[in-house]
């Protein structure tokens, strides 16, 4: 431990600085002899936390949110936002009843799975619509196209006969 103490004092009279790599030596209170006191720097024992750096660790979040934006696909991320947060944005009762089927061009299709809901969807849409503008941001959603449940199909294979179509079977 002398010696080593003598070798550092001589590099130091010889002015070559001492440079800690990451995870080499001790940390805390014991560092250079000379340094200004036990927590080394000179400043009666307390450490200056280091400048940022470009290499520092990062949120995930924030990173993802700056890569998000740098490539724009802000309208591809608020699309699957809005289909995969669609029972947190709209309520659970009419999440239950309502499932969003497609998303374009700022237009939400959603389908009811009763005319009543699509009724009652319809009345709510402007409370969704800020909903939505302040969940996701201005312009994500614009409107809602609101359908009641689909009416059963009357094909059973690929070929088409042409005419009234199943009115003519219960004649």
């Amino acid at each position: 431990m002398v010696a080593l103490n003598r070798v550092r004092q001589a590099a130091a009279a010889r002015g070559e600085i001492r440079r800690r790599t990451p995870g080499t030596g001790r940390t805390g209170a014991a560092a250079a002899p000379g340094a200004g006191g036990p927590g080394g720097a000179g400043q009666g024992g307390r450490r200056r936390a280091p400048a940022p750096d470009a290499r520092d660790p990062r949120m995930l979040g924030d990173v993802f949110g700056r890569l998000v934006t740098d490539r724009g696909w802000t309208s591809p991320v608020a699309v699957g936002s809005v289909l995969s947060r669609w029972d947190e944005l709209v309520g659970a009762d009419i999440a239950l009843h309502c499932r969003p089927e497609s998303f374009e061009n700022e237009v939400v299709a959603v389908r009811c799975d009763s005319t009543a809901w699509a009724t009652q969807l319809k009345l709510l849409t402007p409370a969704l619509l800020q909903r939505f503008e302040q969940a996701l941001g201005p312009g994500i959603v614009t409107s809602l196209k609101v359908s009641g449940p689909a009416a059963p199909s009357w094909r059973k294979g690929p070929r088409v006969v042409r005419g009234r179509g199943p009115r003519d079977t219960y004649g």
